[in-house]
């Protein structure tokens, strides 16, 4: 009998301990995920009652953490998410952020104005990842492919310096690495970027299969903050107020970091939930990410076509 109540005893203690602990989530320098930032601030995730932290990483490192099993969720985009799954753990994007609307660039060197100059020339993308995927899209609307173009392999952290040296013709990249670019390389130019593929590159936060399934109601009161947020950064009357916090993260000033507000599409909760239906296009989470396998596959950063469906859900907006 002891052993009995001794057993339910450590049972019922394992049991509150899990339930106790707050749920951490890896977030990175892109507005689309800084904007966490604003309901850390505010203290809205303690108003809704749902313990949650947020870890802090440079974009790539997240996503080792969390193939590692070290966080629960992480800020990634669709692409990457596949590359995560296919590669070592799978997610599920259960929160549409935003997509990127500019933010996203290809910057050249002076004298390159046109994506059909780099023929020829070096171009400085990190491979495999969205970048990649950005640059071929460019290439083929300009009637190139990327055997018409050198790839040099470089950390999008990297990027400014690179192009500042003159290593490269041009460079791939998102904020604010993309700014960093064109204002190290005085005379630089973006000549392509997200703005012309809307919908190419999702931002979301990917939550690991278990926890979803482990603690819905505890999820759902996330997305209830992130729709705050989104509200209070599109509000006239208080986006300033979101900036400066925002700015404050990234150690920018908030005039500064306003301009990169302008290349995110934040996507309020109406437009979030219509993009998860189902398209061939890029105007849902779902095209986009098939359009992402297809790249994938064809550069062979992973060898097996994913089941898109599968790392897409809406359940928690139901």
């Amino acid at each position: 009998m002891f052993r009995r109540i001794t057993l339910f005893f450590v049972a019922l203690v394992s049991t509150n301990l899990a339930y106790a602990a707050p749920l951490v989530i890896g977030y990175s320098d892109w507005p689309g995920w800084v904007a966490w930032e604003v309901g850390i601030e505010k203290g809205w995730f303690e108003e809704v009652g749902v313990d949650v932290r947020f870890e802090w990483f440079d974009y790539v490192a997240s996503m080792d953490a969390y193939a590692a099993g070290q966080l629960d969720a992480v800020c990634m985009t669709n692409g990457d998410a596949l590359v995560t799954g296919a590669s070592g753990r799978r997610s599920v994007m259960a929160i549409i952020n935003d997509f990127s609307n500019g933010n996203d660039m290809i910057v050249a060197r002076p004298g390159i104005t046109d994506i059909s100059q780099l023929a020829g020339r070096k171009v400085g993308v990190e491979v495999g990842f969205v970048g990649h995927l950005l640059l071929l899209r460019a290439l083929e609307k300009s009637g190139l492919t990327e055997d018409d173009v050198e790839l040099v392999n470089v950390r999008t952290n990297e990027t400014p310096m690179v192009l500042a040296s003159g290593e490269v013709d041009a460079i791939v990249a998102w904020q604010p690495s993309s700014s960093q670019s064109l204002q190290m390389s005085p005379g630089a130019t973006a000549i392509y970027s997200s703005s012309n593929d809307p919908g190419l590159i999702y931002d979301t936060l990917a939550i690991s299969p278990e926890s979803l399934n482990q603690y819905p109601e505890e999820w759902g009161k996330v997305i209830e903050v992130w729709y705050r947020i989104v509200d209070f950064i599109n509000d006239p009357a208080t986006s300033a107020a979101a900036v400066e916090i925002m700015a404050a993260r990234v150690g920018l000033a908030p005039d500064e970091y306003a301009q990169f507000m302008k290349g995110t599409r934040f996507l309020a909760k109406a437009e979030a939930m219509a993009r998860y239906r189902a398209t061939e296009d890029l105007g849902s989470l779902g095209g986009s990410t098939m359009v992402a396998d297809s790249f994938n596959i064809k550069y062979k950063v992973y060898s097996t076509p994913q089941t898109v469906d599968d790392y897409i859900s809406d359940v928690l907006y139901r």
